[in-house]
């Protein structure tokens, strides 16, 4: 597992853009039986409060490089309206 251009990866492929607390996620109770030790999860990645930590580490120093590019710009309000969206329900 590492973070690639601010994506949690494994072998390479995208998981996620962020970590989810294992208390808000719908499948916690087989997630905790699979890996008693987890705090988080990063797409379908448990991990522990150490692992957590350090990605949550790596996803933040990713995020602080702004790219100040049209392209940079135009992909951070995509993902800006995406995220409004995805929480005012749209799928």
């Amino acid at each position: 597992m590492e973070v690639i251009d601010g994506w949690v990866c494994l072998a390479g492929v995208r998981e996620t853009d962020s970590l989810i607390p294992l208390d808000e996620h719908p499948n916690r109770q087989a997630i905790a039986l699979a890996l008693p030790g987890a705090s988080h999860v990063a797409g379908r990645l448990p991990l522990t409060l150490a692992e957590a930590a350090v990605a949550q580490g790596a996803l933040s120093a990713a995020q602080r490089h702004f790219d100040a590019s049209p392209a940079g710009i135009t992909q951070r309000l995509r993902k800006a309206v995406w995220t409004k969206s995805a929480t005012d329900g749209v799928e």
